[in-house]
């Protein structure tokens, strides 16, 4: 998965645990950005009766670094309040919820935006107001309405919304942890069975996003909106995180309080990365850290576990992979630097020297409004994954193709990649889920009453 339970210490704690991030031009409004921090992986549409919220006691941020150091320079801080109507009810909801201030909603969550920049902090809104989680036709009879009553207008042109959505990240983990037993290629495999179609293992799951749509100029470090794509200037880096008070003390009677300085307990910028690039010792220590510290990881990026893997799980099909032992600096420029000018004919997402897993974004490159490519730039879409991430991309195909060698010409054009690795794929695309076509893009979570068992599915 992205970041879906992916170190050991966070899968105990969904709500702080960042599944995916996503930065992008935004197509309808191409002089602004929208980036999405999600949490609380895998849920359950009918997970009541205590359904999905975020954490009181978790600090969400969203990072960005405009100088190429691995470090913040502009961060917005999102804190969150619960309130409870009626404490003697075990209901979430004691009727139908047509707005989202109706007294039937019993339990509803509320949130302040904190911008912080050049050690200045402006908090921008509070109070703001999450939508319920989508429970039925009986309770939310009209969800869409109540996502929409929740996106937020903030001071200097920006836009919020915090609350439930679908999971926009398809992949097949069933055949990807069993032993990356791709379901198209199963037949090669080393436990060859017949080849199928793939299984998104996300369907019906949502998640909690916090979605911010911000102008250009809030991002960059001259406070500028960029026009030139081989500017330095234009490319941000974007990644979040989520961090919880250092100590906890429980009282009986179920009462605890938090103390001490914020400590991150997860982040998350390029897809994957922590997933399967960090070996399993070190990734609570990566949920640790900052971009800045992330130089200690290049041997993994450099020499990547699954490259190794997949000649072995699929006998004779990478065969050119299996003799590729130099360091992959292809893909350090994927994840770790961005990629310089000159590597791709008029493209560049370069943030310097330092080593840092961070989504790398080129505000100046516009979004592509027709025919998007889920493939991203190695399809020669410009504005897709890796600059950035949309929604939509298919990021488990672009990594699997990267791994298995598809970009390693970037870096020597001698090298001729395996045929194998340009099919690559766990078999899904877009069509696995839904999206909007608007601000927070990602689709309307499925309702607990319509959703059939998720093992029937």
């Amino acid at each position: 998965m992205s970041s879906h339970r992916e170190a050991p210490a966070i899968s105990k704690d969904p709500v702080a645990d960042n599944t995916d991030t996503y930065a992008f031009v935004s197509p309808d409004d191409p002089g602004t950005v929208t980036i999405i921090s999600n949490y609380l992986p895998l849920e359950a549409p009918f997970g009541g009766p205590n359904f999905f919220e975020f954490g009181e006691d978790v600090l969400y941020d969203i990072y960005i670094d405009n100088d190429g150091d691995g470090e913040p320079e502009v961060t917005y801080e999102f804190c969150f309040t619960t309130e409870v109507l009626n404490p003697n009810t075990f209901l979430y909801n004691t009727g139908r919820i047509t707005s989202i201030s109706d007294q039937t909603w019993n339990r509803r969550q509320f949130y302040s935006v904190t911008r912080i920049a050049g050690g200045r902090r402006t908090v921008l809104a509070e109070q703001l107001a999450c939508p319920p989680c989508n429970i039925g036709p009986a309770s939310t009879p009209d969800y869409e309405s109540l996502a929409a009553e929740a996106i937020h207008q903030l001071p200097g042109g920006r836009t919020v919304f915090a609350g439930q959505r679908l999971d926009g990240f398809y992949v097949d983990l069933g055949s990807i942890f069993d032993l990356a037993d791709l379901r198209p290629f199963q037949q090669l495999h080393v436990f060859g069975m017949p080849n199928a179609a793939g299984v998104n293992g996300l369907h019906g799951f949502s998640v909690h996003s916090i979605a911010i749509k911000v102008p250009k100029s809030d991002l960059t470090r001259r406070g500028t909106t960029p026009t030139n794509p081989g500017s330095r200037d234009a490319v941000v880096g974007v990644w979040a995180a989520a961090s919880r008070q250092r100590s906890l003390i429980r009282e009986s009677g179920a009462a605890t309080a938090q103390l001490g300085d914020w400590v991150q307990v997860s982040r998350l910028g390029n897809p994957l990365f922590n997933e399967v690039i960090v070996p399993m010792g070190s990734k609570d220590q990566w949920n640790a850290l900052t971009p800045a510290d992330d130089k200690q990881f290049l041997q993994y990026v450099r020499h990547p576990e699954l490259a190794r893997l997949l000649p072995a799980l699929y006998p004779g099909v990478f065969p050119h992979l299996a003799g590729l032992t130099a360091p992959r600096l292809d893909l350090v420029a994927i994840l770790l630097t961005g990629l310089p000018s000159g590597v791709i004919p008029g493209f560049q997402n370069y943030t310097g020297a330092t080593y840092a897993d961070m989504l790398r974004l080129n505000l100046a490159v516009a979004p592509t409004t027709t025919n998007p490519s889920p493939l991203g730039l190695v399809a020669g879409d410009a504005a897709g994954f890796p600059n950035g991430r949309r929604v939509f991309d298919d990021v488990v195909t672009i990594e699997l193709r990267a791994v298995a060698g598809l970009t390693y010409p970037l870096v020597n054009k001698a090298y001729q990649p395996d045929a194998a690795a340009s099919l690559v794929t766990d078999g899904l695309d877009p069509s696995a889920t839904q999206y909007l076509d608007r601000f927070p893009y990602l689709g309307t979570p499925q309702g607990g009453y319509q959703t059939a068992p998720l093992a029937l599915v």
